[in-house]
């Protein structure tokens, strides 16, 4: 990696670091971060199939009250830094990044370690920003505001430059003398992170509204001439079908409860 390309992946790992907490332009999602490291690492195909297979993954990590989900930021970023090192020896491309896969959930609990010393500092900041406050100092208060949020960035920035500083040639040593009984496992791991993904956010919005479209659409995924572009529209579709049914029935007077399917499916139990 050029000193150039170091500098824009500790950029894109500030970023990332940033929207982990800001949610404003997703940088800390995995399709982006990775992408993004791919792009000025010159190997954007590796990066976005890195990105689109831990997307997967990462569709089911939610922070909900007092859990907080894995570290995305991290985990995107560092194992996207492990594939491009890795890219160019005798490992084939798909085995670097079916590694970099395996050390995604490692790192991403790594990440949440970190974030907890980041929300630890943080507390003086905010009482900083209480004495700022009551001295009416509004650019006092953006100014702690501003650092805190820094402190989100530099905490993936700081790992991403230390993995920036391993040698690319110690990253292949690494991946060749890997067994061959590892990295096949890393490769059925890998496979899985799509089904678990998919699993966790089932396991979210299984209702018994939605379950009659999941199969439907599992029918239809099984069709070989439907790309995933015509199932995306499909799925479009029937959206607005039932969107436009809910509102119908909210508007006719009934006595059901505006959703129709809801309605249909209470008649049989």
């Amino acid at each position: 990696m050029s000193a150039i390309s170091i500098i824009l992946v500790i950029l894109v790992a500030f970023l990332a670091g940033m929207e982990g907490i800001l949610d404003e332009f997703q940088f800390h999602q995995p399709l982006v971060a990775c992408t993004l490291v791919g792009i000025v690492c010159g190997h954007p195909t590796e990066g976005i199939i890195l990105g689109g297979t831990l997307q997967l993954m990462a569709l089911g990590w939610a922070n909900i009250g007092a859990a907080v989900a894995p570290d995305a930021a991290l985990a995107s970023v560092a194992s996207a830094i492990i594939v491009m090192k890795g890219i160019g020896g005798a490992t084939s491309s798909s085995d670097v990044i079916n590694a970099a896969i395996s050390t995604a959930v490692p790192l991403s609990v790594a990440g949440l370690f970190l974030t907890m010393i980041c929300r630890t500092i943080a507390i003086p900041m905010v009482h900083a920003m209480d004495a700022e406050a009551e001295k009416g100092n509004i650019r006092g208060v953006e100014a702690w505001q501003i650092a805190a949020i820094c402190l989100q960035g530099i905490r993936i920035a700081i790992p991403a430059g230390m993995l920036c500083a391993i040698p690319a040639e110690s990253v292949k040593k690494i991946l060749e003398s890997m067994p061959s009984v590892v990295a096949g496992g890393m490769a059925v791991g890998g496979g899985m992170v799509a089904a678990v993904g998919y699993a966790m956010v089932l396991n979210m919005m299984a209702t018994k509204e939605v379950w009659p479209f999941f199969i439907l659409g599992f029918c239809l995924a099984a069709l070989g001439q439907l790309t995933l572009i015509s199932l995306g529209l499909i799925g479009l579709a029937m959206a607005l079908i039932y969107l436009g049914l809910k509102e119908a029935g909210s508007k006719g007077g009934n006595s059901g409860s505006g959703d129709p399917l809801g309605d249909i499916l209470n008649d049989y139990e």
